[in-house]
């Protein structure tokens, strides 16, 4: 398990294993471990989750600094970097932010944060698997992800890894959770002189995980995200034919979400009902400051393929006033153009 969740996140790091619980537990795990009261830590604010992480930075007590950034866009690097000229303790970013459909750059961060010997903390929820992203290369110390978007596997776990750096700031961390405290989990998975017993894993959920990661591996990891890029390229002609617009600028979208503006006079309750209850199709609905005004389409694991995107196109075109005819032509075309 260890060693497909290292390949997946492309990363050497020791510690790679599934922490029990949705991704946001390894939100939990991640502040609980490497944050202390009083360290500052930067945080990048530009949708949902990146709220949700300066709330729980709060909670631990950590001085936090929030960079501000528009909804629907990627927070320009320099004005991270600006922030950073001061000390501090951690940079805390969200790479795939679910709630905009926008994916953050991290050129340049782990360079500034070894500067003052801060670390590089990273939520790669809907990006693990479906979008690029190199644990080690791009010089990230710790991240989280969770199991049921790219991995295509059911929720329930959060895929977990933690570098040398992050490992030496976590020992000297007093933990306030039992659940989460490394110290203990790890000696649960690495059995590191003799396996100590610390919770009851959800061992279904495990072996879901297992397989999924093994799917991965078949496809590869950079065929993989290739297909993703593909599927959101070839869905977003399709849609574009149906009246709606992406809300990421090219370069800064997440392929593994196509998060759209909901056209003036469309229902959006509605038409996402009637999806839902008729075809049995689920787009999610806005949230936060997009909340009524955007659709979020998962372009993701299973669904980044031709046959459940035209399933979707056809059941809302005639939502939309339009014949799914011309979009089913782009998205055809779209892949089309697929990579070989």
């Amino acid at each position: 398990m260890s060693e497909r969740l290292r390949q997946t996140f492309r990363t050497d790091h020791r510690v790679a294993f599934p922490v029990s619980g949705t991704g946001s537990s390894g939100m939990e795990a991640m502040v609980a471990n490497l944050v202390a009261p009083g360290d500052r830590v930067l945080c990048g604010v530009h949708g949902l989750f990146g709220q949700r992480m300066a709330d729980e930075l709060g909670r631990r007590g950590a001085e936090v600094v929030r960079v501000e950034g528009e909804w629907g866009r990627a927070i320009p690097t320099e004005q991270l970097l600006d922030a950073a000229k001061e000390p501090f303790d951690a940079l805390f970013v969200v790479h795939a932010e679910t709630s905009t459909g926008v994916a953050q750059p991290l050129d340049g961060l782990a360079d500034a944060c070894r500067a003052h010997d801060a670390l590089l903390l990273v939520d790669c929820v809907t990006s693990l698997g479906g979008h690029r992203l190199e644990i080690d290369a791009w010089g990230i110390d710790a991240a989280f992800s969770g199991t049921q978007k790219c991995l295509n596997v059911p929720p329930g776990l959060a895929p977990f890894t933690v570098g040398p750096r992050a490992a030496a700031k976590a020992e000297s961390v007093d933990c306030p959770s039992w659940y989460f405290d490394l110290s203990l989990v790890l000696g649960y998975w690495s059995g590191t002189g003799g396996r100590a017993y610390h919770h009851t894993a959800p061992i279904n959920l495990i072996y879901g995980l297992h397989e999924g990661l093994e799917d991965v591996l078949e496809e590869g990891v950079e065929a993989r995200w290739a297909r993703h890029a593909t599927a959101h390229a070839a869905l977003l002609r399709a849609v574009r034919a149906l009246g709606l617009e992406r809300i990421a600028p090219e370069g800064e979208h997440l392929n593994p979400l196509l998060a759209v503006r909901i056209p003036e006079g469309i229902d959006d309750a509605a038409v996402r009902g009637a999806l839902l209850t008729e075809d049995g199709i689920e787009i999610s609905g806005g949230v936060g400051k997009f909340a009524g005004q955007a659709w979020r389409i998962g372009v993701m694991g299973f669904g980044a393929n031709p046959a459940p995107q035209r399933r979707l196109i056809e059941a809302l075109a005639p939502r939309l006033g339009h014949d799914p005819a011309e979009a089913i032509s782009e998205l055809e075309a779209g892949w089309a153009v697929a990579p070989a």
